[in-house]
């Protein structure tokens, strides 16, 4: 049987709109907090067991049609030789900045069944966990996402010291940017083969770029990466509606659109031969579960039963989500969108 996300990736007709929320793992289950009272995010990430039932817990809570692996976009860059430390609410810091010629050369470009076996295991052991009609999802982040913590040290919203490599040093942007399109690209190659039946690159911050700079800077580079697999692709950013036609362009089976556009007008943009993935505001489940039902049931009016669609939030799911909303609204979608037998 192949996974009910795959079909609907390729547009083939499905049973029911397939259901998955970008950080199902973790920071809203209490099963994860629990765990994280004993072991940080990278000890999870490096034990395969951990990670796998991590993976694999709002999979049995929510009744999901996707597993998506727990793990941090910035994972590939540590055998690359970059010091990263995930700081509590504030995101990956990293010890010492790539800002030279000489800091982009010190990169290696590791192979990842050397760099990073557990991950590997993980996505083994939990595609053996599995339904037959249940995916699995392995992710990287884009390469100028990743670049511009690399750049900056740590999170930003201005990307000043990144946009001065990007216009100043066009030289060092383009040499981090093709190692890192190597790496990711070995990195989400290697999760297909060990059982990842489809890719989602999470390019968050592209939003911050003007659409000559992302043809110029990035798309290249997040091209490579989609490339680099024969499984289906999701493509996503966020707060980047002015960027919509390029990030298509840019590739990806399957275009993620965050809450900011109507799911219809965002998919008559990227072109209705594409699947879409989207878009609920998360933030609509903080609110009575009411409105929430009806933020959903106008997402899927929007998608009008064309095939690809993918039903998600329109952004990772926020820590104080009821999860016991989180399931109501996978049976919402799946009784709404059921064809009958």
């Amino acid at each position: 049987m192949e996974p009910l996300l795959v079909r609907a990736c390729r547009r083939e007709p499905v049973e029911r709109t397939p259901v998955w929320f970008m950080r199902q793992a973790g920071r809203s289950l209490p099963e994860y907090r629990e765990l994280r009272k004993q072991y940080g995010l990278f000890e999870i990430a490096r034990n395969p067991d951990l990670c796998a039932e991590v993976t694999l817990q709002p999979v049995r809570r929510h009744d999901v049609d996707a597993a998506v692996m727990f793990a941090d976009i910035m994972l590939p860059v540590l055998g690359m030789g970059v010091d990263v430390e995930l700081v509590e609410n504030v995101g990956p810091v990293v010890a010492e900045p790539v800002r030279s010629a000489a800091d982009v050369e010190r990169l290696a470009v590791p192979e990842p069944e050397e760099a990073v076996p557990w991950v590997l295991e993980s996505v083994r052991l939990v595609r053996e966990a599995l339904r037959g009609d249940q995916a699995v999802i392995g992710f990287a982040g884009g390469p100028f996402t990743v670049a511009g913590y690399l750049i900056e040290g740590k999170p930003t919203r201005e990307f000043k010291l990144t946009k001065a490599c990007m216009y100043g040093q066009p030289q060092v942007w383009h040499a981090l940017m093709d190692k890192l399109a190597e790496t990711f690209a070995a990195y989400v190659a290697a999760c297909a083969r060990a059982g990842a039946d489809a890719i989602q690159l999470f390019d968050s911050w592209a939003g911050a770029l003007s659409v000559d700079d992302y043809r110029e800077f990035a798309a290249p580079y997040s091209s490579r990466l989609l490339e680099a697999v024969d499984v289906p692709t999701i493509h996503f950013a966020t707060g980047d509606a002015h960027l919509l036609e390029e990030r298509a362009e840019a590739g990806g089976d399957v275009i993620g659109v965050d809450w900011r556009l109507p799911l219809d007008a965002a998919w008559e943009r990227v072109g209705f031969d594409r699947g879409i993935q989207g878009n609920l505001d998360g933030a609509a489940l903080l609110g009575p579960w009411e409105r929430a039902a009806a933020g959903a049931e106008e997402v899927l009016r929007r998608a009008g039963g064309r095939p690809g669609h993918i039903f998600n939030l329109g952004h990772g799911v926020l820590p104080e989500t009821d999860p016991a909303d989180l399931r109501r609204l996978v049976e919402l979608v799946h009784e709404r969108t059921l064809v009958p037998a």
